[in-house]
């Protein structure tokens, strides 16, 4: 896996795909997937979040591509996909139907996940033709829709225009992140994973933020910083799960809860207690539960219609 760095063994380590293809966006972008399980079983497409590759969702595409299309993708700069000139999240969008586009038959949806900006990604996609028409349900995971610098609580300051300030700053730093040595390991877990988290768990979230290139990270942190998605929401109308961790300080669980309120067809908040950022790796068989139980609501509904 090119400028990837990832664990190699146990539950972490990502799993070989069926098949790998690229899929190009509308600006011709072209984005690296990977297809994992049956291709005739329920699809569930996998979007990551900043700094990520499809290598975070390594214990989720292990066990749900047991008995499902598992589709995970690299977004644009991250991963394998090439970084292009643009950076929005209309590109995150156009990136998204591409993918659903070049993975999914005539006829066939799927249950779409996305992790932090892979939800904002979701968020951005409500609405378009190429992705109400593939997309059955969805899993908004430690993400938000607005005030993301506002919320945030990696500094430890009273919430106000010098906290909000600080944190533009500390989210937009260009410089390399280095090798994964104990003090980035220690960053890492203070920014984006609960006090309590096990060390295999941080060190595998050390190896993937790190292999992101810094004009990648600082690209996206500005997209991020002034990202305000509120006025989309009515659009995401498929049946919409929700999961936050309440030790969450990069979109901490007050985000979650107003996904929640604000959705039309929200069925369900999930709560992960103690939970930092990073829940798919923190309580990956919380999360790949709630991807489950989307299925279920996918495949009842296809029921219902044939009867």
């Amino acid at each position: 896996m090119s400028r990837l760095t990832h664990v190699t063994a146990g539950p972490y380590a990502p799993p070989a795909a069926r098949r790998e293809l690229v899929a190009e966006s509308a600006d011709g972008a072209r984005l690296h997937v990977e297809v994992h399980g049956d291709e005739d079983a329920p699809a569930v497409v996998l979007a990551h979040g900043w700094t990520c590759s499809t290598a975070f969702w390594a214990a989720q595409v292990r066990e749900l591509s047991r008995d499902h299309k598992v589709i995970a993708y690299d977004q644009r700069g991250h991963g394998r996909s090439r970084a292009s000139g643009v950076f929005s999240t209309g590109a995150l969008a156009d990136d998204l139907v591409a993918v659903l586009a070049a993975t999914l038959g005539e006829g066939e949806r799927a249950v779409v996940a996305g992790h932090s900006m892979g939800g904002m990604t979701i968020m951005a996609a409500a609405g378009r033709s190429g992705f109400d028409d593939r997309v059955s349900a969805a899993l908004l995971c430690s993400t938000g829709a607005a005030r993301l610098p506002e919320e945030s609580t990696v500094v430890p300051m009273r919430p106000g225009r010098a906290r909000t300030r600080i944190t533009r700053t500390v989210m937009s730093a260009r410089a390399p992140l280095g090798p994964v040595t104990p003090v980035a390991r220690k960053a890492v877990q203070y920014v984006t994973m609960a006090p309590g988290t096990a060390p295999h768990k941080v060190d595998v979230c050390a190896r993937i933020v790190h292999a992101c290139p810094p004009r990648v990270r600082h690209e996206w942190s500005k997209v991020l910083s002034g990202l305000d998605l509120r006025h989309n929401l009515p659009r995401l109308t498929v049946p919409t799960a929700v999961i936050g961790g309440t030790a969450d300080r990069l979109t901490p669980i007050v985000h979650s809860r107003g996904l929640a309120a604000e959705l039309p067809h929200c069925v369900g908040l999930t709560e992960l207690t103690g939970m930092g950022h990073m829940t798919p790796i923190e309580a990956p068989e919380a999360v790949t539960g709630v991807i489950r139980g989307l299925v279920g609501i996918k495949d009842a509904g296809i029921k219902e219609k044939s009867a």
